[in-house]
């Protein structure tokens, strides 16, 4: 139940679409579990504001199926074993949040009902309205498919009202790279087809392309600063939306 004295949120039903990596924390590899805690307190917040969850979470942590691919094993294998990664990354994300009390279900594309239950959208669906999260694992089940792809297809078929995109070390969607370049320029708005002709990197080209066709918004925030992803259910913080509208630079950036 959401706190009267919390603002209501902006959305009722979010994608929350986290890289692997982001479990690492300042480890090179692996998962490291006060990081993984980090994250699921966070996602406990925006839970205690009664919105309704879906995560998907990549898995370059453990294996990504490109570079397995880059360095001669075969592509449809590579991105099998990538999917594989993304369930240990759900498990783990599952355990943390159940420290929190927040009931969660991991669901996977790949049949392994020993750990996950297996994709079925109405069942996801009443997960969600039963306010549990639903962690959305093994990708789209078929290779060349990228999780980013998987978490526009999820929060589509779950009528998600927003993908947010936590990423670690920058605030939103920049011109160029922030980290190289001091005098880069963060957009507060983008539209799908800007990212798509500047090659922006916020997600890959075809998940842009499903969430512009079905006009679904793209929230880019900072997953390292403490509060983001409450703060932009309550209206708040710094982030880039892209949309289907104008773009804009923050204020006081000129283009």
């Amino acid at each position: 139940m959401a706190d009267p004295q919390t603002p209501h949120p902006k959305y009722k039903r979010v994608m929350l679409k986290i890289s692997g990596e982001a479990l690492m924390g300042d480890q090179g590899f692996g998962l490291h579990p006060p990081t993984v805690q980090r994250i699921a307190q966070e996602v406990k917040s925006v839970h205690d504001l009664d919105v309704e969850i879906c995560m998907v979470i990549g898995g370059g942590n453990v294996f990504r199926g490109l570079q397995g691919s880059a360095q001669g094993m075969e592509r449809t294998t590579a991105d099998y074993m990538g999917m594989l990664a993304t369930v240990m990354n759900a498990l783990a994300m599952q355990s943390a949040l159940e420290e929190q009390g927040v009931f969660t279900r991991v669901i996977s594309a790949i049949r392994m009902d020993e750990v996950a239950e297996p994709y079925i959208r109405r069942r996801a669906v009443r997960h969600l309205e039963k306010k549990r999260v639903c962690v959305f694992a093994g990708g789209t089940g078929n290779p060349y498919f990228t999780t980013d792809t998987a978490a526009a297809l999820r929060a589509n078929e779950m009528n998600c009202e927003a993908i947010l995109m936590g990423k670690n070390g920058v605030d939103g969607i920049y011109d160029k790279d922030p980290r190289a370049h001091a005098d880069a320029k963060r957009y507060d708005t983008v539209s799908y087809d800007e990212v798509l002709q500047k090659n922006l990197k916020v997600m890959d080209a075809s998940a842009i392309a499903l969430a512009r066709d079905n006009n679904l918004p793209i929230i880019v925030f900072s997953l390292d600063e403490p509060g983001g992803f409450r703060g932009i259910l309550a209206g708040d913080g710094t982030y880039t939306m892209v949309h289907g509208g104008s773009s804009k630079f923050g204020a006081g950036e000129a283009a």
